[in-house]
């Protein structure tokens, strides 16, 4: 299976929806990933990316697997510690596990 795809299925997954509804979302003929997937088409057309991807909101370079982090990731970083460099992994997960708290916190109360 394509790098690509498995990206496509992993920020499926984190958003809570399936590759129809994706394809569904961004008018892609699920065919598309499904010929795709299964090696029946070798690549995705730009266009397809760009839908992909402004969708999720990351990089076209996310997809491809040449940047690691997603574009809204790296935005984060920058707005709570002035920039992504010094930003520890155990550092990141605590605010991911901070923010998570304030949600269920929230989602209590309600």
């Amino acid at each position: 299976m394509p790098e690509i795809y498995q990206r496509i299925e992993q920020l499926c997954v984190q958003k809570g929806i399936n590759i129809t509804h994706l394809c569904s979302a961004c008018s892609i003929p699920r065919a598309t990933l499904s010929d795709y997937k299964n090696g029946r088409t070798k690549s995705l057309s730009a266009d397809t990316l760009l839908k992909i991807s402004e969708y999720f909101g990351v990089s076209v370079d996310y997809l491809y697997g040449k940047d690691n982090t997603p574009t809204d990731e790296k935005a984060l970083k920058v707005a709570l510690f002035g920039g992504e460099a010094n930003v520890t992994d155990e550092m990141w997960n605590e605010v991911k596990r901070y923010a998570e708290y304030i949600k269920e916190r929230e989602n209590g109360n309600k």
